[in-house]
């Protein structure tokens, strides 16, 4: 099993992953009290994400470690809003996250963030170069952007705008990227990611979506 620690990145994916950096900076602050949140949490959230945040299972994201606002954008985007709709649609989750309200979401989110993710490995070495390839420099060929830029060297991501990706279950990853393309997950601001995963084969987002579970 192969982990990866990440070097150097194209000097395109560095000024885009700094401009982002820099625009993060005005990113709004998303208090969460962990202490409080984490009766709950645990209780409820532990029962498909791990007590700690590292899921059992690659059905559902691990969500150690992953940043609070991040967390907390998410959760709002599963709550259903004032027309009955939720920005983000899962039966589970819309269901789960209904009986709470946005302090008891903020705790839970701090709770979460505040765990040490569990890394995973690449199972498959035939798509290492592939996956390295477009995380690090994308395919200007078809206008596929790196996926460092948003993301960070080393898939720390960036809060709120950017969710930490490394170490993530590689069928979870997958299985987002496959959301996005087909439209199916649409709570991407200006369509950043649906309009990305379109451009992607199968077979890139399997080999990207491997690389980041090793990556670290």
């Amino acid at each position: 099993m192969i982990r990866f620690s990440f070097v150097s990145i194209t000097s395109a994916a560095a000024l885009a992953f700094s401009a982002a950096a820099l625009a993060a900076d005005t990113a709004p602050v998303y208090p969460g009290d962990p202490a409080k949140g984490e009766p709950i949490a645990v209780a409820v959230c532990g029962a498909c994400h791990g007590p700690d945040g590292n899921s059992p299972t690659s059905a559902n994201p691990k969500i150690a470690g992953q940043h609070a606002a991040y967390l907390f954008k998410q959760m709002m985007d599963f709550k259903a809003g004032p027309d009955g709709k939720a920005a983000r649609v899962n039966p589970i989750m819309n269901g789960m996250i209904a009986a709470f309200n946005e302090e008891q979401m903020k705790d839970f989110a701090a709770y979460f963030a505040s765990k040490k993710k569990a890394g995973e490995a690449v199972r498959n070495r035939d798509a290492i170069a592939l996956g390295q390839k477009l995380y690090r420099a994308g395919d200007a060929s078809k206008g596929l952007p790196a996926c460092a830029g948003c993301h960070g060297p080393t898939g720390a991501g960036i809060p709120a705008q950017y969710p930490r990706i490394a170490g993530q279950f590689a069928e979870y990853t997958e299985a987002q990227l496959r959301a996005f393309r087909t439209g199916e997950r649409a709570n991407d601001p200006n369509r950043m990611m649906r309009m990305i995963a379109e451009r992607m084969t199968d077979a890139e987002i399997r080999a990207v979506s491997d690389y980041l579970a090793g990556l670290h």
